[in-house]
């Protein structure tokens, strides 16, 4: 490539940039409401299991079987294509949040059940021994631990399902991957396109990583007290 060629291709760089931005903002929503719903719902799927009552537990057994063993893109064409066929048409948006946050709960349950289950069962009969309910020694004993020890595993979920996020330009979400396939189909620069699309990935999931190293560190007494 000449000079001027060079030049003149860089030249365009701006606007696909500018692009490729829009599509990393949506992409960074769709990943934070995703994880938070897959988070809020993984909770309860996980408190659920280990419930004294049948029916709860039932339910969310056949919730994690249903949503963990099909793929995440076919829920997508379900909850996008699929009920629009019984009049029910969700905005692409809504319909990749719900779709991830379901997976994901599936996903999310199984880290918080462990997570719990990894908790000293001594400290559970202790607070039992001196009249603690169920419900405050969750919140005031079980919880704080069992988060700590879930970080590292849902950060690397939440990294995974930053990825994962494009998928959803098979739902016409207006994400990362689908805003570089555009500009691929109108300029045919697809190594240029696809170098910056790689490279914001990298920075964006780099930046998750180091987030959650900072809370898992917040979170260990022993790193602060170091």
């Amino acid at each position: 490539m000449t000079g001027a060629g060079m030049l003149s291709a860089l030249s365009d760089w701006p606007r696909f940039l500018a692009v490729l931005a829009e599509g990393a903002v949506t992409t960074v929503v769709l990943t934070l409401a995703s994880s938070l719903a897959a988070f809020v719902l993984g909770a309860l799927i996980a408190l659920m299991r280990d419930a004294r009552f049948f029916a709860p537990r039932w339910f969310a057994l056949a919730f994690l079987e249903v949503f963990r063993n099909v793929p995440v893109l076919t829920q997508l064409f379900i909850l996008y294509f699929g009920l629009s066929r019984l009049g029910i048409q969700l905005p692409a948006t809504v319909a990749v949040i719900l779709g991830f946050g379901l997976n994901g709960a599936a996903v999310c349950s199984e880290i918080f059940r462990g997570s719990i289950a990894a908790v000293d069962r001594g400290q559970r009969e202790a607070a039992q021994a001196i009249g603690m309910t169920d419900g405050r020694i969750m919140l005031s004993i079980i919880a704080p631990q069992a988060i700590r020890i879930a970080l590292p595993a849902l950060g690397n979920f939440c990294i995974g399902l930053l990825k994962h996020t494009s998928l959803a330009s098979a739902a016409a979400a207006p994400e990362l991957a689908y805003r570089a396939k555009l500009l691929v189909s109108e300029t045919f620069r697809s190594t240029e396109i696809y170098c910056l699309t790689a490279l914001i990935y990298f920075l964006l999931s780099l930046t998750l990583a180091r987030l959650f190293m900072r809370m898992e560190r917040r979170f260990d007494p022993l790193a602060r007290a170091a």
